[in-house]
Parts: structure tokens; sequence; C-alpha cells
């Protein structure tokens, strides 16, 4: 159910080749850098790191997504990720997610 705060067209991913790597931004709101996750592969393994500014939230999602990017595409994935609304409620923070989510399996269905 959508709330009347969050149109699922203002949440934006853009994705950018970086040589063999990849750049995903995913921005909404007011838009800004809250958090950027790289996970790369090391051996058989997918590793992750991640920069958070302080007092965002963003990490919370963009380490989930970067991991699961790089094992969909097997390579090295950043995800730059800042969204901002105001007074967002519990329910509201949970439909920025899924939309976040669905954005990001579109764009996986897209690359496979």
């Amino acid at each position: 159910m959508a709330s009347n705060k969050i149109n699922p067209d203002d949440i934006e991913l853009t994705a950018t080749a970086v040589g063999r790597d990849l750049l995903l931004l995913i921005s909404g709101g007011v838009r800004h850098i809250g958090a950027a996750s790289t996970a790369y592969l090391n051996g058989d393994q997918v590793e992750v790191l991640t920069s958070a500014v302080p007092h965002h939230k963003e990490h919370t999602i963009s380490e989930s997504i970067a991991v699961r990017v790089a094992e969909a595409l097997n390579r090295t994935v950043t995800v730059v990720m800042g969204i901002h609304y105001d007074d967002l409620s519990k329910e509201g923070i949970m439909e920025v997610v899924e939309i976040v989510n669905n954005k990001v399996n579109q764009y996986l269905a897209q690359q496979i």
C-alpha cells in the first residue's frame, strides 16, 4: 500500500559501467550521499566494504544490494545511496526499502 509521500518514480537507480566494474547510484527525495558500499570477489567469496555518513541509515540496505548485484553479475559493484524523506514512519521506511529492492530486481532482470 503506497503512502501519499513516496512516489516510486522519485526513487532512481542509475547504473554506470566503470570498465568491468559497476557503479549504482540510488537516490530519492532529498538526494544526497548517505552511504557507499563496494562488494568485490575474493576467490569464491563476495566481500563488502561500506562507508556511511554519520546519522544516515542507507548503509543498512546498500551493503546487501552491493553483495546481491556482485554475486548476480560476478563483478565488483559499488552502490552509492542517498534517500531522504522528512518524518517517515516505520511503514514509510519499509516502503522505500521495497521500492529500492524492486528497482534492483528490475535492473538485474535486464542484465541476466
